[in-house]
């Protein structure tokens, strides 16, 4: 039997939600727009001071986030960036980036609009930090909903 919680065997977190609209207008909305839809009042570094969120377009763009006083913080960089079809991104919000998973986003076609596929995955290095990965994982799995349907919102 495999013990979860070896480095080796953390699932990824994968989530899929159909949304209304064309997996291009999904795409843009996912990336130019992150600041628009991400719930900032309860998923950021700086808490009560976030003041906004962006994502940079292209490979090597920064996800990041502002506090009212102007202060940045990292959450991840663009690794991949494939407009309408996918992104993928580093993601170490409030730790090191040696410490970072990486995340997946696809946008394809689906009756009514598109279907977005989010896979988690890279759990295993936040142990070299002194972090649970499965504690860490399983708290994503359920942030990513709440994350996900604030997306979704129109």
């Amino acid at each position: 039997m495999t013990d979860i919680r070896s480095e080796t065997a953390v699932p990824p977190v994968e989530k899929t939600i159909e949304v209304p609209w064309d997996p291009a207008t999904a795409f843009h909305r996912f990336t130019a727009h992150l600041a628009d839809w991400w719930p900032i009042a309860t998923y950021s570094i700086f808490q009560e001071r976030a003041a906004t969120c962006a994502l940079e377009a292209g490979v090597g763009g920064r996800i990041f986030e502002t506090s009212t006083a102007g202060e940045e913080a990292q959450w991840g960089t663009v690794t991949a960036w494939e407009p309408p079809g996918r992104l993928a991104f580093t993601w170490h919000p409030g730790y090191q980036p040696e410490g970072g998973q990486e995340v997946e986003v696809t946008f394809t076609a689906a009756p009514g609009g598109a279907r977005v596929r989010l896979v988690h995955t890279g759990w295993e290095r936040l142990a070299a930090l002194g972090r649970d990965p499965l504690a860490v994982r399983s708290s994503y799995d359920g942030g990513w909903d709440r994350v996900l349907a604030a997306y979704r919102v129109d």
